[in-house]
């Protein structure tokens, strides 16, 4: 096999029209990406707004994502749909035939691996009410340490300060509500996620690494089927 070659493909959409964002998936990507594994395509959204910010944002966002997933359902193997607030995984799930992960349902999935309870990094105080929202829906409110906002926008996540305030709310969130592991709620955060589990010293998750773990173990579980049927 050629080494540019890769057997299936994940589409990552970025649902925001921040192309700095869909950079900084990239980057945080590519260590998941191998010979011979599924090749991982991050797509940028230009007609979203610079940052899903506002459940307006969320609605807003749910139908071109399913039409970008009904338009791609033949050149894909997997879909990943890169915002925090999951926009449109139910409707993109009911109309493709292949596994649709959103990160912040992988990022939970994940976190119940690394702790007793998971503590949220979020952008903005209307993400903690849409994350709380979230993991109760989801049943997971016994695991739920807290989400607390850094009171960035996405636009604003590439600021020299940024690390220090994630960090700031991380520790916080460790020491004062009792999350043993953290998730980073928002794409655009990935640059820091090693930088925080160091100085912490507890477990940080990537939430969009988190769904591309998850999407090549779905890929690589049905070409395994496929060729031992």
């Amino acid at each position: 096999m050629a080494e540019d070659e890769h057997d299936g493909r994940i589409v990552v959409i970025n649902p925001n029209s921040s192309t700095a964002v869909t950079q900084a998936m990239d980057s945080a990507l590519d260590s998941l990406r191998f010979q011979g594994g599924p090749g991982i395509d991050c797509v940028t959204m230009s007609e979203g707004p610079p940052g899903i910010e506002t459940q307006e944002h969320v609605d807003a966002a749910v139908v071109p994502i399913c039409q970008f997933v009904k338009d791609q359902a033949d050149g894909a193997d997997a879909f990943v749909i890169a915002c925090f607030s999951d926009p449109g995984l139910s409707p993109a799930r009911a109309i493709t035939g292949v596994p649709v992960f959103g990160i912040a349902e992988s990022a939970f999935a994940m976190a119940l691996n690394y702790g007793q309870r998971f503590g949220v990094i979020a952008i903005l105080p209307a993400s903690v009410i849409r994350q709380e929202r979230y993991v109760t829906q989801l049943g997971l409110g016994q695991r739920y340490a807290a989400s607390q906002a850094v009171g960035l926008g996405v636009t604003e996540l590439e600021g020299p300060s940024t690390g220090a305030r994630l960090e700031a709310v991380g520790r916080e969130l460790v020491e004062t509500k009792g999350a043993d592991v953290l998730i980073l709620g928002c794409a655009g955060m990935a640059r820091h996620r090693e930088n925080i589990e160091r100085t912490l010293g507890v477990p940080v998750i990537d939430p969009a690494q988190a769904a591309a773990v998850q999407a090549i173990a779905a890929v690589r579980l049905e070409q395994a089927t496929r060729l031992s049927s």
